[in-house]
């Protein structure tokens, strides 16, 4: 019996490990493609996970939420700040610290 349970266990840490790959590496290529739009740097390449929770998607059923930060930069010397907003595998928003406060999507 426990032996099935810690292939459970295990099996979960994998799931949930490489759930929040996939979601990180779209967070980055949302990033990188939103400082294209804008002329902007894209700073350090990657974003940071701040924030995790338990969410319902539009359809009911339970799903991941997730708020990624990360930096960039139009001038090339103020360091800005961006976020993005996911539930599931889904960017549910873009947001850019600019002057009017820019969101994409």
């Amino acid at each position: 019996m426990s032996e099935i349970l810690y292939l459970v266990i295990l099996g979960f840490i994998v799931w949930f490990w490489r759930d929040g790959m996939q979601a990180k590496e779209q967070a980055v290529k949302a990033s990188g493609r939103a400082c294209k739009q804008i002329n902007a740097q894209f700073l350090d390449q990657t974003v940071v996970l701040t924030k995790l929770r338990l969410c319902r998607t539009n359809s009911g059923t339970m799903a991941l939420c997730r708020l990624y930060t990360f930096d960039f930069t139009l001038d090339g010397q103020v360091r800005r700040e961006g976020v993005i907003t996911m539930k599931g595998q889904r960017i549910l928003d873009l947001i850019l610290d600019v002057d009017h406060s820019t969101i994409l999507q």
